[in-house]
């Protein structure tokens, strides 16, 4: 069928489908929009939309996993806190790759990040009445702010784009000061942006994290994903920037999704600090008979959300921290093709009139990795994602991040077939070719 498609199949899509503003579809809807229209057309689309792993699953965690099976674990019950082996292993793996020392106790297991934050959202905004509030430094992962909304807690947000160093703190004190903000969330590197926000950043949050006596949420499912450093050397310099540096209130959330594409088995970390895991609340006292943070997360929040993770997965997450610990797996040696993806497409992007709209961490250009952003002229986003659909490439707007600026979100997973990168050039031709000024 003839590129760009007849307007007209589109339109009757985002009918079906109730979407009244293309802008603000999910990544579930973007993708549904997309297979809908490749049904109709007969024709693959390019599926820039939705960050899955692009790469095998790491075969050290898929063969403790299923020895674990073979041992007996799927008849019984996990621990709440997470097996001895992973809480150990994580312990170490934070260690290893970002120098900071942190308890095994505080390393708990959660279904896959997405529990990992929903119930650090709901636990932050039970710590004190008088601060329910979340604040999100945008661009942002638009899941997160919708686990936000479905259980009605208020959160505010600014776009980092124009407030990068000093100008970040001035903004930041600008939220704080009102004396309602719980916690603080953003992703490093960025998610969609892939910005990595410098040590000096990372100083001025937890600084104002501990003046104001709110948590951190740090996000960090791309760790050691900056390709423009070595940064997956276990126990040697550079190492991951974390907020962690600066402060004693910080919650990281560490995913096996990404850094070991084992997103299927939902696993991850939600690793909280020694100072704040022990710290009393008399909220929590009132609402769980917990006064500890810990306490009240583990046996309180997450027994109640799923009575614990994947049994067999934790012997396979605990497996592929050690081995990176160790030195016997080169997780971001591994990840390393994404940035190869990145810089193809980029290039083709940029060829046929697209510019990059977050471009620069300060005076460095971004890393090539998981995610960028693009822009074209003086579209909207809406605008841009609808004539990129017409054309047969399916991306996410920026505005569903959080963003205030106008493009769309690129994620390079999928490009895992050669033919792919000509697909996506050719569609690019066709879309300069259509809309040269």
């Amino acid at each position: 069928m003839k590129r760009p498609f007849d307007s007209t199949l589109l339109d009757g899509i985002l009918g079906e489908l109730e979407i009244a503003d293309i802008a603000q579809a999910t990544i579930r809807q973007s993708g549904e929009i997309a297979r809908r229209m490749e049904k109709a057309t007969g024709e693959e689309f390019s599926h820039l939309e939705m960050g899955v792993p692009g790469l095998r699953p790491e075969e050290i965690g898929v063969e403790a996993e299923r020895a674990a099976l073979a041992a007996g674990v799927a008849s019984i019950y996990p621990p709440m806190q997470g097996i001895p082996q992973l809480k150990q292993a994580a312990s170490r793996f934070i260690k290893a790759f970002l120098d900071i020392d942190l308890a095994p106790e505080g390393c708990i297991p959660t279904v896959g990040s997405m529990q990992g934050s929903f119930t650090v959202f709901l636990l932050c905004s039970q710590l004190d009445p008088k601060r329910r509030k979340i604040l999100f430094i945008d661009p942002g992962f638009p899941v997160q702010r919708s686990q936000t909304h479905l259980m009605d807690i208020p959160s505010v947000s600014f776009d980092i784009y124009d407030y990068r160093a000093e100008k970040l703190g001035e903004k930041l004190e600008s939220y704080l000061s009102e004396g309602d903000v719980a916690a603080i969330v953003y992703s490093n590197p960025n998610n969609p942006a892939w910005i990595c926000l410098t040590e000096q950043e990372l100083e001025i949050i937890g600084r104002l994290a501990t003046k104001y006596d709110t948590i951190v949420v740090e996000d960090l499912a791309y760790l050691g994903m900056d390709f423009r450093k070595q940064l997956g050397r276990p126990c040697e310099a550079p190492f991951q920037p974390t907020v962690a540096r600066y402060t004693d209130n910080y919650i990281l959330m560490l995913s096996g999704s990404k850094i070991f594409s084992y997103a299927g088995q939902r696993i991850a970390i939600a690793a909280i600090s020694d100072k704040l895991y022990g710290r009393h609340y008399p909220a929590l006292l009132e609402r769980y008979r917990m006064a500890r943070l810990g306490d009240a997360y583990v046996l309180g929040i997450l027994y109640a959300a799923s009575s614990g993770t994947s049994h067999s997965a934790q012997h396979a997450l605990a497996a592929m921290f050690d081995a990176a610990a160790d030195g016997r797996l080169d997780f971001v040696g591994h990840a390393s093709e994404y940035a190869r993806r990145a810089k193809l497409t980029k290039e083709s992007f940029l060829r046929h009139g697209f510019r990059i709209v977050y471009d620069k961490d300060l005076d460095e250009k971004v890393s090539d990795g998981f995610f960028y952003t693009v822009g074209y002229g003086t579209m909207s986003c809406s605008e841009l994602l609808r004539e990129l659909l017409l054309c047969g490439v399916c991306a996410i707007s920026l505005s569903s991040t959080g963003s205030r600026q106008e493009g769309v979100r690129i994620c390079i997973s999928q490009m895992n077939r050669p033919e792919q990168f000509d697909q996506l050039e050719e569609r690019l031709a066709v879309f300069e070719q259509n809309h040269k000024a």
